[in-house]
């Protein structure tokens, strides 16, 4: 080897490795991102946005039973929360197999309780119960948008969205000022603030003139009564969400990195999308946006559910294909994002082992938690092949572990899809401050991702 660098794994900084143009490439690509990250702050947003571009891009929507040939571009939307882009190839399937990406839409946020209003000495809450794995004190102190979906007494489906204009009320949850907060703060961080407290302030005026005790309260149902036709009651049938009522920004004088809400999954789920319309091959093609990944994939629009299993025996049956041979041919990646290190937190990671800000998107051979409990753990064979792809296509990447051994873990969808019989591997790009209302990634990972998926699609 005349090379003797080429002896050592290294990674590189992709800003400090690339030409004009790539960088112009790479904010360019983070600039429809932030876009959509902002449009997407619930998985039914991020399924509504996903749907209009792919209309956009000449797909259509699919159902159970249509005939299907080569060349057909579809979409199937699940429940409004989960949803499926598909294009037949001219390869047989039994042959090829199916390139598969999924990712996930949804992100940790504030659910508001079935029951969820009540008045207390001057304020009007609503009762949250949280989403995901988060540090609730967190999500204190911050301004926030109520996004929701309400099925009233008639019948009738009506979705709203407060507090993501200007022109529009924010809602806030308090916590205790430093003064008072001896007590507080001698508290561990996981009881600083309680699931119970995460009560979210919205509203203080009172109807003077009304005998009902809740004088707030009452003022309040008034004000949503005239604009949404909303009742109480219909709190039982609704989904309202409490998401960071800031949009996405660029970070740093250079602007290097995006902050914002949701990175987690929706930076891969937007890199797998670009991906996908991008991609050229004959191969049969799915990418999958599904919901529920932060809460064990469980339900009927988590990865768990049969729909997609469905969804591939139904394009093998318009084409005289086994099912279980289709898979076995089948490779996908589980788009999901990865732990970065972090200088100001160094000793939970294995340095030599976990992904370095902007050195390129992450591929991770296993995750899971301590013993890889709950991990797909992608064959030696699979790992091999994604390098070929990447080194073939010059793009930059990593690999890396979520954070030291015993100190805790995560999963992914990967294990889900593996258990159809389909080679599974996890590729995403590493976030800052996972689950916080605010993240932050890096554009060079964000584009090296994108890239990663599109060869992905492309490979022969």
């Amino acid at each position: 080897m005349e090379n003797k660098n080429e002896l050592f794994y290294q990674k590189q900084n992709i800003f400090q490795t690339s030409d004009k143009t790539q960088l112009e490439e790479i904010d360019a690509f983070a600039k429809d991102y932030i876009d959509f990250l902002n449009s997407s702050k619930t998985e039914r947003e991020g399924c509504r946005e996903i749907v209009k571009r792919a209309k956009q891009q000449g797909y259509s929507a699919f159902e159970f039973g249509q005939k299907l040939k080569a060349g057909d571009k579809k979409f199937y939307v699940n429940r409004d929360k989960s949803v499926v882009l598909f294009k037949i190839g001219k390869e047989n399937l039994e042959e090829k197999g199916i390139k598969i990406i999924a990712s996930h839409l949804d992100s940790p946020r504030l659910d508001l309780k079935p029951n969820p209003m009540y008045e207390d000495e001057g304020f009007c809450f609503f009762k949250t119960h949280y989403y995901g794995g988060i540090k609730k004190y967190q999500w204190a102190v911050v301004p926030l948008a109520l996004h929701g979906t309400t099925i009233l007494t008639n019948g009738k489906k009506m979705e709203f969205t407060v507090g993501e204009n200007p022109d529009e009320p924010v809602f806030y949850i308090s916590d205790l000022l430093p003064h008072l907060g001896t007590q507080q703060m001698e508290k561990k961080a996981k009881e600083v603030l309680t699931g119970e407290q995460l009560n979210i302030i919205i509203g203080g005026k009172t109807e003077t003139s009304s005998k009902v005790k809740d004088k707030i309260k009452e003022n309040i149902l008034k004000i949503l009564n005239k604009k949404y036709g909303v009742v109480e009651e219909d709190f039982l049938s609704s989904e309202i969400s409490a998401v960071p009522a800031f949009k996405a920004r660029e970070v740093g004088f250079d602007r290097a990195f995006i902050a914002g809400y949701g990175h987690d999954d929706r930076s891969c789920s937007y890199a797998n999308l670009q991906a996908f319309f991008d991609s050229d091959l004959d191969q049969t093609c799915m990418a999958i946006f599904v919901d529920k990944e932060e809460i064990g994939s469980e339900g009927d629009t988590g990865a768990q559910n049969k729909l997609f299993e469905d969804l591939i025996s139904e394009l093998c049956e318009n084409f005289k294909a086994k099912p279980r041979v289709v898979r076995a041919k089948s490779k996908a990646i589980s788009a999901d994002v990865t732990s970065c290190y972090d200088p100001n937190f160094a000793s939970v990671f294995d340095k030599n082992n976990v992904a370095k800000i902007s050195c390129g998107t992450c591929v991770c051979k296993y995750d899971g938690s301590r013993g890889k409990s709950g991990s797909n753990d992608a064959s030696a064979e699979l790992m091999g092949e994604i390098r070929q792809i990447l080194a073939q296509n010059n793009i930059p990447w990593q690999t890396g572990e979520l954070g030291i051994v015993d100190l805790g873990g995560g999963g992914t969808i990967s294990a889900f899809i593996a258990r159809l019989n389909i080679d599974t591997i996890d590729i995403g790009l590493p976030v800052l401050s996972m689950h916080a209302p605010c993240e932050l990634i890096s554009k060079a990972d964000l584009y090296s991702t994108y890239s990663a998926y599109k060869a992905f699609f492309n490979h022969e």
